[in-house]
This record gives structure tokens, sequence and C-alpha cells, in this order.
């Protein structure tokens, strides 16, 4: 597969992940301390030779990290070294300064009232500090809408403390980000040009012209469909599990469905 292929897959894949994570407060430098790790522990894990972790030299070839920062993420994989911390968000810095730094405090050293500009203390002069050349406005308005910060007649007041992350509820992203790895593994298996095993089942139905109109009506059949489909798969499994006690290797295996919507024709 060219390398064209490889990164036009690649950008359709992430689009929905990336998404997620803006959407619950993942900042990029996060993302790629997270990504980096990754790179590091599955080149050490799937490329060794005789069953041992690949060496570092092979790891920095096929990564295109350094061998010292291969070295830094395996120390954190080994639990020699403590993982590295993910920068603190911007939000985060400006939140931190105002409520800690003397100088945006008032006489009580509680967070002041900060006019927009002007000389001294003011919001603009703390997002010089913390957000550099990004456009000021952008970063109110977000700030805004977040209901970190409110703009009052006399100035800018600070509502929060800490930025906290989308409150997303944890078993949802918890069966999101499963749902997406089970997928993706089963993608990534078959198009492995060095699989010995027959291409595992995965398959989908779509329509590229289908009437908004009619979604409702598509959302109700895969609703009921889907669910007897996954009933039969349940059913399924439960008879042939492995019982209490069986010394037999296990694995696990399933089925997954859902519903496609894409509005925006990213894939013609």
């Amino acid at each position: 597969m060219g390398s064209d292929q490889v990164f036009a897959a690649l950008r359709l894949l992430l689009r929905p992940v990336i998404r997620m994570l803006i959407r619950n407060g993942v900042t990029w430098a996060e993302f790629a301390t997270v990504s980096k790790t990754l790179f590091v522990q599955i080149a050490r894990e799937d490329y060794g030779i005789q069953g041992r972790p690949t060496n570092s030299s092979r790891v920095a070839l096929m990564t295109g990290l350094s061998r010292r920062e291969v070295a830094r993420v395996k120390d954190s994989l080994s639990g020699s070294k403590e993982a590295p911390v993910p920068p603190v968000s911007r939000f985060a810095q400006i939140l931190t300064a105002w409520h800690l730094d003397p100088r945006y405090q008032g006489k009580d050293q509680r967070p002041a009232l900060l006019p927009a500009t002007g000389e001294g203390a003011s919001l603009a002069s703390l997002l010089r500090e913390h957000v550099g050349d990004m456009p000021h406005g952008a970063v109110i308005k977000e700030m805004e809408q977040l209901r970190l910060i409110a703009s009052t007649p006399d100035g800018y007041r600070v509502l929060a403390r800490d930025y906290i992350r989308s409150p997303s509820d944890p078993d949802l992203l918890r069966q999101a980000s499963l749902g997406l790895h089970d997928h993706a593994a089963t993608v990534a298996f078959n198009v492995d040009a060095a699989r010995t095993a027959p291409a595992r089942f995965e398959r989908m139905a779509t329509h590229r012209f289908f009437p908004q109109a009619q979604f409702a009506a598509f959302e109700a059949f895969m609703q009921a469909e889907g669910q007897a489909f996954l009933e039969r798969i349940d059913a399924w499994l439960a008879e042939n599990a492995a019982k209490e006690g069986d010394s037999v290797r296990t694995a696990r295996v399933g089925a997954g469905a859902y519903l496609i919507h894409d509005e925006q024709g990213i894939w013609q």
C-alpha cells in the first residue's frame, strides 16, 4: 500500500477520534505524548526476534524517534521512571495564574476583577503571558463558553479554579474506545500483507444517496434488527463458551454493530 493511501486512511480514521478528544479537552500535546508511547510500545512488542522485545536501535529506526527518546519512553513503560506528564493546558495555566499570581489578585488575595486592557494587570496581559500569539478574542470567547470567565460592566471575573474537562460518562467513553479498538484491530489484521490466517469477517452496508427524511425510519429499523442480530450472537457465544474450570485457551470474541450516518460526505 502506497504512503499516500496510508495517510489518506489515517486522516479518515483519526477524524472521529480527534473529534472525541477535543470534545473531552484533550490537547494535541497530550495526544502526542500518548501516541509516542504507543509507537515505542508496539514497535517493541510486535517486531522483536525470538520472543524478545525489539532493541532500541531498531525501535528508533521504525518510529523516527531518537534513541535517547526511545530509552526515555522505555523507562516510563518499565516503571523505572514516572511516565512523562502531559503539558498543562493553556486554560489551566490562565486560571492558575489568576488565582495564585499576586499581580492578578486583589487585597484579599483572591482573584481580582480584571479590565480587558490597560496599564498593569489586565486580562490582555494575563493572556499575553500564557497563550502567546493566539488571538485573544478567540481565547476569551472559548473561556466564556466553557463558563471559566464572565464579562461584567466592571471587567472580567474568573468563575473556575481549574479547567475541568468535559464531564463525559466514563462508561460511555470506555465503550466507545473499546468499539473503535475492536473494529480497527479487525481492519488492521485484514490489511496486513504478512498475515497467514484468513481474513476476519468485516462488512458494511451503506448507500450514498439516502434521503435525510427517511433517517428516523432507518434508525428504528437498525435498532430492531441490530438488537435481534446481537442477541442471536450472544446466545450462540453463551452456548459455546468454555465452562468454569475448563483447561482450554480462551480469548475474547464477539461481533459489533453500529449505525452509519455521514452528513459531511467524508467517504465518497
